[in-house]
């Protein structure tokens, strides 16, 4: 199984977070990406998910013969993904005038948290710090309370290392049309505020409240939330439609109350929320799975890492696989000619 892109060939200069993100995705769909660990330190890579499916040498490229070995190695790639701050690889003598000028179809994925320019470009910060300047951070969270970060998933690797993946496909897609490589400036907050794209029109269409927690899709309407059961887990539901919406009040006997005439509307998001969060919490995460499971009720059990592989979907799907003794997430998406081989964890790395 070669996968979709065999026979790319990216240059991944080691990192934390969104930039061995890309190189994992590129990595479990075929391409062959190589890399450049530091010359000493490191480690710990055999349950890294992140570095899965690579090849690594150790590269000092403080070193002039380091700097000639990653130039020799790029004179053979399609593209390369480096994570440092703007600058950085110009010092050390292997910037993209540099290897474009060895290799002129070679595209250099720059991954940034705030852009190769503006007045944030050379300070650093962290997902938090990106998603709030994009303006997501400020909508996460419930009504009256602090932004909650959703971890790391929106800036690291939602707007981050997927958008370079994405960058560094379409570089290469442009180079093998025009022979012409280009830089990629990745940042985080451009990612980030991409995609929130749908909530900016909702926003100029006036149906979004640039409040925490009042909205349709942010815990504001009741039919859109998670609810706690007896037994202290919690189940999601998201009957936004009128179908579905009418499924929820059937399943939960609520088909004749009069505070749940209408889901779209606000005023009896109040009265819903109360009654539908004294009912779930009446039985537990499995009954309620029992009852809602195989419906159209648009629901799901709120499981934990824990739990996840094991439900009957996600292990009918394979959508957690084990690799040399490591749980992890299975390559996405999936493609039907060319499917991704199976994961193989980090080794040790050569020397360069």
């Amino acid at each position: 199984m070669a996968g979709a892109l065999d026979g790319l060939t990216i240059i991944e200069i080691a990192g934390l977070g969104p930039a061995p993100f890309a190189g994992m995705m590129l990595a479990d769909h075929g391409a062959r990406v190589i890399r450049v660990e530091r010359a000493a330190g490191g480690g710990g890579l055999e349950k890294d998910v992140l570095a899965r499916s690579r090849e690594f040498v150790r590269i000092d490229l403080k070193s002039a013969a380091g700097v000639a070995a990653l130039r020799e190695l790029a004179r053979g790639a399609d593209g390369l993904i480096e994570g440092f701050r703007p600058g950085v690889m110009e010092r050390l003598g292997v910037g993209p005038e540099v290897l474009i000028a060895d290799n002129p179809r070679l595209v250099y994925g720059r991954m940034t948290g705030w852009g190769q320019d503006g007045p944030y470009a050379p300070l650093a910060g962290h997902d938090i710090n990106y998603i709030a300047l994009a303006g997501n951070l400020h909508g996460y969270g419930r009504a009256g309370d602090k932004p909650t970060p959703p971890i790391n998933a929106v800036g690291d690797f939602g707007g981050g290392g997927m958008m370079m993946a994405f960058g560094m496909l379409a570089g290469i897609l442009s180079a093998r049309r025009t022979g012409r490589g280009q830089v990629i400036d990745c940042a985080m907050v451009d990612g980030a505020a991409l995609l929130a794209a749908m909530t900016w029109s909702f926003r100029a269409q006036g149906s979004w409240r640039d409040e925490r927690g009042v909205n349709l899709l942010d815990g504001g309407a009741a039919c859109y939330d998670s609810y706690e059961t007896a037994d202290g887990h919690f189940v999601s539901i998201g009957s936004l439609e009128p179908q579905f919406f009418a499924l929820l009040k059937g399943k939960t006997g609520l088909a004749d109350d009069a505070d749940f005439a209408a889901n779209m509307d606000p005023r009896l998001w109040p009265a819903q929320r109360e009654k539908l969060t004294a009912l779930f919490r009446g039985r537990t995460r499995a009954q309620w799975c029992a009852l809602m499971e195989g419906t159209d009720i648009c629901f799901a059990p709120v499981l934990s890492m824990a739990d996840a592989p094991g439900h009957p979907h996600n292990a009918a799907r394979g959508t957690f696989i084990e690799a040399d003794g490591v749980l992890q997430p299975a390559p996405a998406p999936r493609f039907s000619l060319t499917p991704a081989a199976p994961p193989r964890m980090a080794g040790g790395a050569s020397e360069g």
